[in-house]
């Protein structure tokens, strides 16, 4: 008779976790398959099916139970079943650790059998609304050497909407009336998988800046508001006082221009909603001079810096920087306070234990641009449930900071969180950004300026200027241009000079825009107009010929940007007085010195 082993096998350790999952175990005793079914129902409640089939490898060892430990999550009403029956089942809860034990009845001995069973809970964590947005986000599977074979696959109900993006690309697709069901392998569901349903998530904001002009005359002061980007689309309600101009530089920043008397303090209130796209969408591309400026060293992307090029010269693209920096660098929580030191890429690679949001930008930045890649800084609001790297302090504004690079093949920005990275345990975020970063300011040939809001405080108690909340869009979503035509010269004899003065009143920026130039109705020129961005001013100068009667001289000019048209009448009455003159006056010259003439001769014989 062959004698049993009692033989107490934890065959896996399985984490549900968002943060922190834990290694996989397994024994060499058994071969080992899995099936994993995520089904989400319409509330975000996710019905999770675990099949699992263990064969003996040996005719010496059996599986006498199998225990789950949980982390992070505890499982609702969880259930094992073996051929439809029953299998009893302990539940256990240490340190915020759930361990589910399952005994099993009786045993499977022998090469080659197998026992067949399955797990079921429920979990209302997996599936997180955030907005406008479904986000589902599954454990990523640690050790793939213990299971011979393993897929995952997620359900998702036809009620969330359109996929936004998903990371990896699951293996296959199919849809039905239960919704779409996408399927992992095990190589892909190693690292975890991420998730977003619906068109696009919308932040509502409230931002002020304290501003003053400490001179005694007369000065203007300029402020970056939160800008357009291909992953952006703002949408401004109001913004007091109003600026006197916006203007787009080099970096892509919205600059808006305020005139403040002598001494005066003013609060800036600017309010409005952000559209966050889940994929780039068509955007007006850099300028090969600016991403040159977008490869340069500053003081804290030391791209000079031997240990820095030595780097870059052996990660050599965007994913293995990235790789690098996550993998490397360890968040510091301690440092999460205003007005915190910036170390810089040299001194954060050096000690990379004591990194923040800052430390992770500007290692990825240092490093791509010693690789001869364009990459860039951008400050702003990412929202977050982790309460220890939340964005903002209850009392201080505490911004986000992310970086960009250059991807010359797709002409776009693309941002990536190496930061998220590491305090995620591995979540990826540089296949696919998620919809809750929010740009404010963009620093390429700047690591500092422009200044983000939150930054412009006075006195020694500054309040909290950054609001930021989920919202929903406003009814007004699209601007209509003002234009006006003022006169610049009317001088006799000369052409008429004027100026097409076009505002954007908002809410939203208005993009390649033509200004149609007609002369009597009848086109004369056109001006193309990349951007206009809210409560900006866009001139064109127009150029009114003077003629010969007034024969090339139109009665008026017009001005069409899109529906909109303005015209105002010429000086043609007083060309063509102007040239009656001027004719009269030749006549006049020519007359006089014919008769002159005459006199002459007539006085000439009379002597």
């Amino acid at each position: 008779m062959r004698r049993a082993i009692n033989f107490l096998f934890f065959l896996l350790i399985l984490v549900f976790s968002f943060y922190s999952p834990s290694q996989v175990f397994a024994d060499n005793n058994f071969i080992t398959t899995s099936s994993v079914l995520y089904q989400v129902d319409n509330k975000g409640t996710t019905n999770v099916t675990q099949n699992i089939t263990l064969q003996n490898t040996t005719s010496g060892y059996y599986a006498t139970s199998y225990s789950i430990s949980l982390v992070g999550t505890k499982p609702i009403n969880p259930q094992a079943f073996e051929n439809s029956v029953s299998i009893p089942t302990t539940v256990s809860e240490e340190e915020g650790k759930t361990t589910i034990k399952i005994t099993f009845p009786d045993a499977v001995v022998g090469k080659g059998n197998k026992r067949q069973f399955s797990l079921t809970f429920k979990d209302n964590s997996l599936a997180v609304k955030t907005g406008e947005i479904w986000e589902i986000t599954l454990p990523k599977l640690s050790d793939q050497s213990v299971f011979n074979s393993y897929t995952a696959s997620l359900v998702v109900p036809p009620s969330f909407g359109s996929l936004a993006y998903i990371s990896p690309e699951p293996s296959g697709k199919v849809s039905d009336s239960e919704g779409n069901t996408y399927t992992f392998s095990k190589e892909a569901i190693a690292s975890g998988v991420t998730a977003a349903f619906g068109q696009f998530q919308v932040f509502t904001f409230n931002l002020v800046y304290h501003l003053e002009n400490p001179l005694g005359i007369p000065s203007s002061i300029d402020v970056a508001i939160p800008p357009d980007t291909a992953y952006q689309k703002v949408n401004y309600s109001s913004i007091t006082p109003t600026p006197t101009n916006v203007k787009v530089d080099d970096d892509g920043n919205w600059i808006a221009t305020f005139k403040l008397k002598g001494r005066e303090r003013v609060d800036l209130k600017v309010a409005g909603a952000v559209q966050i796209f889940a994929s780039a969408r068509p955007f007006s591309s850099s300028n090969t001079s600016s991403l040159d400026v977008d490869k340069k060293e500053t003081d804290v992307w030391q791209t000079k810096d031997p240990l820095i090029t030595d780097l870059a010269s052996k990660l050599k693209n965007p994913r293995a920087i990235y790789d690098y920096v996550v993998s490397n660098l360890t968040y510091d929580y301690s440092r999460v306070t205003p007005n915190v030191v910036r170390l810089g890429a040299s001194a954060a690679l050096r000690d990379p234990k004591s990194a923040i949001c800052t430390e992770f930008t500007d290692s990825f930045i240092a490093l791509a641009r010693a690789a001869g890649i364009p990459a860039r800084e951008i400050n702003g609001y990412a929202y977050t449930e982790n309460p220890k790297v939340e964005p903002l302090s209850l009392v201080s504004d505490v911004l986000h900071a992310w970086p960009e690079y250059w991807d010359a093949k797709s002409q776009t920005w693309i941002p990536v969180d190496p930061t998220w990275g590491s305090t995620t345990g591995g979540v990826d975020y540089f296949s696919k950004l998620d919809l809750r970063h929010f740009a404010f300011v963009i620093h390429g040939s700047d690591s500092k300026k422009p200044y983000p809001p939150g930054s412009y405080k006075l006195g020694p108690n500054p309040q909290k200027d950054v609001f930021v909340s989920f919202g929903q869009l406003p009814a007004l979503r699209a601007s209509t241009p003002q234009i006006s035509i003022s006169t610049v010269r009317e001088v006799p004899f000369a052409d008429m000079l004027l100026t097409a003065h076009i505002k954007n009143p908002g809410p939203v920026a208005l993009y390649n825009q033509t200004a149609n130039i007609l002369f009597d109705g009848e086109n004369a020129s056109k001006k193309q107009i990349g951007v206009i961005p809210p409560y900006a001013n866009y001139d064109v100068p127009i150029s009114v010929p003077y003629s010969f009667i007034g024969k090339s001289t139109p009665n008026k000019v017009g001005v069409v940007l899109g529906t909109v048209r303005e015209e105002i009448p010429t000086y043609k009455t007083g060309v063509i007085i102007s040239n009656l003159a001027a004719i009269l006056i030749v006549i006049f010259v020519i007359t006089f010195a014919m008769y002159v003439r005459f006199i002459k001769g007539r006085f000439k014989r009379a002597s």
